[in-house]
């Protein structure tokens, strides 16, 4: 056997699942050590509601557990009964930096005060393309400098805040006109147009601290004409850690959309993804596909085609957010 007995792949998986409490199922993936949970409009009411549901969630898994959210705003937030409204990113972009920063802290202290750990957001796609299925309101505009400039906002004082940011979706979902949760999109920008255009932003991003990246399942066939962004060695080894730089967390988005499960078993584009990179595997609705993903992964480490090594870094790379959680005094604070 290759690996290390005591290597848990299964902290690389990131699951949801459906309803306002923990499924009896859902103890089937806690108790194999999963590293995160995404929460969800199916899983939201009050704010007593939601605190409660961290907390039986950390209370069931037997070790250390991310819980994330995409708070984004707009048509995009999850948390809205009892919770601050949040306007779309375009409109906050266009009302200036005072907004962008007063906007981050209302979300950031939202999340605190419920006890999740880290923002699935903010989007630093730049709205290039009219036609966008499914970026469009969610960005800060259509300028890669507003973009970049209100995104290091956003970043900054959330995190300042207490609650870790994720810059998304890499390398740019902002000129597509395919939604990935229904097809793959396929681009055919250079590098020298990602240069000028969808990486500003990120590199922003990454300057400012951003202790999260999420992948685009996007093809970008002038560069990795086989691999979608999200399984991309060329898109994220060599692009986001190499030339920008970038050691902190990688996340998938969710493998179960469709731009990645139409043409992947899931179980496969799994390793495919951690293969490429990415330390945190977004499976957020399925349980038989998130309990395949990681015997896949465990199967994956005893063959010896993933490193232990390599897991090790992604394990540390997640545990790195908790190490930014507020003390659990903060939760609840506000009622």
């Amino acid at each position: 056997m290759h690996g290390q007995s005591n290597v848990n792949p299964a902290r690389l998986v990131c699951a949801g699942f459906d309803g306002l409490e923990v499924p009896a199922e859902f103890q089937d993936v806690l108790d194999r050590g999963i590293g995160g949970v995404i929460l969800f409009s199916r899983n939201a009411g009050t704010p007593g509601q939601v605190r409660d549901l961290c907390l039986e969630l950390r209370q069931r898994s037997p070790g250390p557990l991310v819980i994330c959210i995409d708070q984004e705003g707009g048509r995009c937030q999850r948390l809205v009964d009892g919770f601050n409204r949040i306007p779309s990113m375009e409109e906050v972009g266009r009302n200036g930096l005072d907004e962008v920063r007063r906007i981050a802290g209302l979300i950031a202290d939202d999340l605190i005060d419920v006890g999740i750990d880290l923002d699935l957001a903010p989007v630093v796609d730049v709205n290039s393309n009219p036609d966008n299925p499914v970026i469009g309101s969610r960005s800060f505009g259509a300028d890669p400098s507003l973009v970049s400039i209100a995104a290091a906002e956003f970043i900054g004082v959330m995190q300042s805040r207490g609650v870790s940011a994720c810059a998304k979706h890499f390398p740019g979902h902002g000129d597509t006109d395919l939604d990935s949760h229904h097809d793959l999109p396929v681009l055919a920008h250079d590098m020298e147009r990602l240069r000028q255009i969808e990486l500003p932003p990120f590199k922003a991003a990454i300057e400012a601290g951003v202790r999260a990246v999420m992948t685009a399942h996007v093809l970008m066939e002038r560069l990795d004409h086989e691999h979608p962004a999200t399984l991309s060695p060329l898109i994220i080894k060599s692009i986001l850690r190499s030339d920008l730089g970038y050691d902190g967390l990688v996340i998938s988005d969710d493998l179960e959309m469709k731009a990645i499960a139409d043409r992947y078993p899931l179980p496969e584009a799994a390793l495919l993804a951690v293969e490429a990179g990415v330390d945190l595997l977004l499976c957020c609705h399925e349980h038989d596909s998130q309990l395949a993903i990681i015997d896949a992964l465990e199967g994956a480490v005893h063959s010896g085609r993933l490193e232990s090594s390599s897991i090790n870094r992604s394990i540390e790379r997640i545990d790195g957010i908790l190490m930014h959680r507020p003390d659990d005094d903060a939760i609840g604070a506000r009622g």
